[in-house]
């Protein structure tokens, strides 16, 4: 078995990219402040063909260069809006049918293994801040709180390998109610 080579990946361009359908899945990054992190999610993001990245209260936005570090230039391809109050996004989105995932660990959440997506549904997964996580109000606020099921001893992952998981896993399942 041999490796494939970057000219073998099948890569599309970024106008490609954009003219892609894409998932129905948007990404709300409530008050990131490591923008090596910010860069991580775009760059899966684009991975998954996902639909927009909302960067909201603290979060550094493109062009960055610590950004683009890891990105690797995600920040052209994935669509992205500055939002000032993450708490009004999610209404705002909720008042469009969007369904609203708070990302967290919380009394009731559903476990993502759990999780199924319904079909013809957009949804909006929000992350949060690598220290205090989602603002409660923005959980109190959103439609369904999944937790990522962990059983060693720390219970708590870094917020762009959360985000890769999370993505992977609605990703997957949303595909396969195509």
């Amino acid at each position: 078995m041999r490796k494939l080579k970057n000219n073998e990946l099948g890569r599309i361009s970024v106008d490609e990219f954009k003219a892609t359908e894409k998932t129905p899945l948007l990404v709300v990054l409530d008050n990131i402040r490591s923008l090596n992190n910010i860069g991580s999610v775009f760059r899966t993001s684009d991975a998954f063909l996902i639909e927009k990245i909302y960067l909201c209260g603290i979060c550094a936005t493109p062009p960055n260069k610590e950004i683009h570090k890891t990105a690797l230039g995600a920040t052209e391809s994935v669509t992205w809006e500055y939002v000032g109050d993450t708490l009004e996004l999610v209404k705002k989105l909720k008042a469009e049918n969007v369904k609203v995932l708070a990302i967290e660990q919380a009394e009731s959440s559903t476990k993502l293994d759990a999780f199924f997506p319904e079909k013809n549904q957009k949804y909006a997964i929000v992350m949060g801040n690598e220290v205090k996580g989602v603002q409660q109000q923005v959980v109190s606020a959103s439609d369904l709180i999944i937790e990522i099921p962990q059983l060693g001893t720390k219970h708590s992952l870094n917020i762009s390998v959360t985000t890769g998981v999370v993505l992977w896993d609605l990703f997957s399942k949303i595909n396969k109610l195509v």
